[in-house]
């Protein structure tokens, strides 16, 4: 059976989330909607550090690796969103924006890209 967009996104967002927590992340929120463009899928401390995370899911690698697909314009609304969140949230001095990458076949593969920069 095929799985939706939607589908495969959200096992790819439960397996991050459980990819972060044995890492000993702590997840605050996760959805963060800040406008229609903007979402944050985890939001996380990694210790001290505030961190962002977009997570990207494909069935293959067939087309390229998920990490690929984010462009500048998703980089930035993810940068609004941030700073809309540190707004809120001025304790946090530290912060960074991560990439969990996630293939589902032929077996589950999580690739973690920590502080990247478009």
């Amino acid at each position: 059976m095929f799985k939706t967009n939607i589908q495969k996104g959200r096992e790819g967002e439960n397996t991050a989330r459980e990819y972060l927590e044995k890492q000993g992340y702590k997840i605050l929120e996760t959805n963060r909607r800040f406008s229609r463009f903007c979402e944050i899928d985890i939001i996380a401390l990694d210790g001290d550090t505030l961190v962002f995370v977009e997570v990207k899911t494909r069935s293959t690698n067939k087309c390229g690796a998920p990490e690929e697909a984010i462009t500048r314009g998703k980089y930035n609304n993810i940068k609004t969103g941030l700073f809309n969140y540190l707004q809120g949230n001025p304790e946090y001095k530290k912060y960074r924006i991560d990439v969990i990458s996630i293939i589902l076949k032929p077996e589950i593969t999580v690739k973690h890209l920590k502080n990247i920069y478009l």
